[in-house]
């Protein structure tokens, strides 16, 4: 029997705020444990939240980039549970009345595992539509030992937004491509910086599986721990193959909250899982509902931005960039916007997208403070187009603009790297070459017209690669009749 996967992804995203979610204490990565603490975030009794506009309003700006329906009315809930990473033994959170409704994302085939096997086509541009967005705060730090634990409360209190979708993801690679998708909006948005390293997108996976063809969902296990995009597809491609080798065996699967260990590559059981109703939510006494419109919402509306496939379809249609270009500068909103103004200069569009796909991302290591200025590749294009160097000649120009600096038109000064196109100096040395290669000639009018690159070539080697390579093809060709 052929069985196919069914999974939920609940994405935990910190957002960019200059403080916590209800206290004045720094959201600040990678300061010494427990510096950043408060009363209020370390749960002391008495102690009174206030709630941060600013990540109220990051939510909203997601949800709105996310297509998300934004309710006139929110409120927050406490969400009670007993673990140490939560001092206070609830977690203030959203329940009945989150900020964003629905949603979607688009699945694109560049989001895709370049390694992948499975066969994309089925999934592109396939949608998975968003159950809700709501806001909280996040937990402390855990980091457990042999023998003790250890716990940071910088983390306790920060801003955290957790996105949840429909159970209708049905592959790993599909839940890969779907967070490739997710966090290049969120960056684009500057609601956060989305680095699964630091923490700052986190991501819980609900899987189960069923006979293909059957609508009712079988019983579901949740996966924990997965620190990278990677590693939740490598955790799904286990779990996925772990539930149908049991329950292809007459087995069945127990649900629980299971943590990857992806140095094993394997799950392991963490704890039975919890349902909504043991977490026994009500509504904050200490938080009042607030009203999202309408300035909240026309405030987020003021940061929305272009999102990366609108840019991407701009710069096909209007710039006549290919696909695979426009994906490239696209994709990373930095690019785009150094592509961009470089554009501010010239009209080269593919000579300049070129010249960044190829040689500057393959040689500049900081996109937030790159070494060359945008404007010095559109110099550069424009260059190439009046004929003052050739296309060869800018490979050479960049190299010089990489190690050593300097504009394009001073290193072509410097180097004498200008383009011979004067047609007096060009047609002696045409003549010469046909003169002195009487092989190729005879080649070329017996016709074997690929015989002109000989002489091309050894006009180029007289010139020392100076010559105006398309100048010289119109030369030759008219010399030799």
């Amino acid at each position: 029997m052929e069985y196919e996967a069914v999974i939920g992804l609940e994405v935990h995203v910190q957002l960019k705020t200059r403080t916590k979610m209800f206290c004045g204490c720094a959201n600040r990565y990678g300061d010494e444990p427990n510096q950043n603490t408060c009363p209020i975030c370390l749960g002391y009794p008495g102690a009174l939240p206030s709630p941060n506009k600013e990540a109220i309003v990051k939510t909203i700006l997601a949800g709105r980039m996310l297509k998300c329906e934004i309710p006139d009315y929110s409120e927050f809930d406490r969400k009670n549970y007993f673990y140490p990473d939560m001092p206070k033994n609830y977690q203030t959170s959203q329940l009945h009345h989150p900020l964003c409704d629905k949603g979607e994302v688009a699945l694109h085939k560049y989001a895709f595992p370049k390694e992948s096997q499975e066969n994309p086509e089925a999934s592109l541009n396939k949608v998975v539509h968003l159950n809700h967005i709501h806001l909280e705060e996040d937990v402390a730090k855990s980091t457990h030992y042999d023998d003790h634990s250890r716990i940071d409360f910088n983390r306790a209190g920060t801003p955290l937004m957790e996105i949840v979708t429909e159970a209708e993801i049905n592959s790993a690679d599909e839940a890969y491509a779907f967070l490739k998708s997710l966090q290049q909006i969120l960056i684009y948005g500057d609601v956060s910086d989305a680095d699964m390293e630091k923490g700052q997108l986190r991501c819980d996976v609900n899987i189960s599986v069923r006979p293909k063809g059957e609508t009712k969902l079988g019983t579901k296990c949740e996966v924990k721990n997965m620190n990278s995009i990677s590693g939740v597809r490598r955790a799904l491609v286990h779990e996925i193959a772990r539930q149908i080798e049991i329950v292809s065996s007459g087995g069945s699967i127990t649900q629980e909250t299971r943590r990857w260990n992806d140095a094993l590559g394997e799950t392991t059981v963490m704890r039975s899982k919890e349902d909504a109703h043991d977490y026994r939510y009500f509504t904050c006494p200490d938080l009042m509902g607030f009203q999202t419109r309408p300035s909240l919402f026309e405030e987020a509306g003021k940061r929305l931005p272009e999102l990366p496939q609108e840019k991407k379809s701009r710069f096909m249609d209007s710039l006549d960039l290919s696909e695979y270009q426009a994906e490239v500068l696209a994709s990373d909103r930095r690019l785009a916007d150094y592509f961009e103004e470089a554009l501010s200069k010239t009209k080269e569009s593919v000579s300049v997208a070129n010249y960044i796909i190829n040689d500057f991302l393959a040689t500049e290591p900081d996109l937030d403070s790159p070494k060359i200025p945008a404007q010095q590749f559109a110099e550069l294009a424009e260059l190439v187009k009046v004929g003052t160097i050739s296309s060869k000649q800018a490979k050479q120009v960049m190299t010089y603009m990489f190690e050593e600096g300097g504009s394009p038109k001073d290193i072509v000064k410097a180097k004498g790297l200008v383009q011979i196109s004067d047609t007096s100096s060009l047609e002696p040395l045409c003549q010469e070459a046909i003169d002195k290669n009487p092989k190729s000639v005879e080649d070329f009018r017996s016709g074997k017209k690929a015989a002109v690159n000989a002489l091309k070539g050894y006009v180029m080697k007289q010139t020392k690669g100076k010559a105006n390579p398309q100048l010289v093809d119109e030369i030759l060709l008219r010399l030799l009749g």
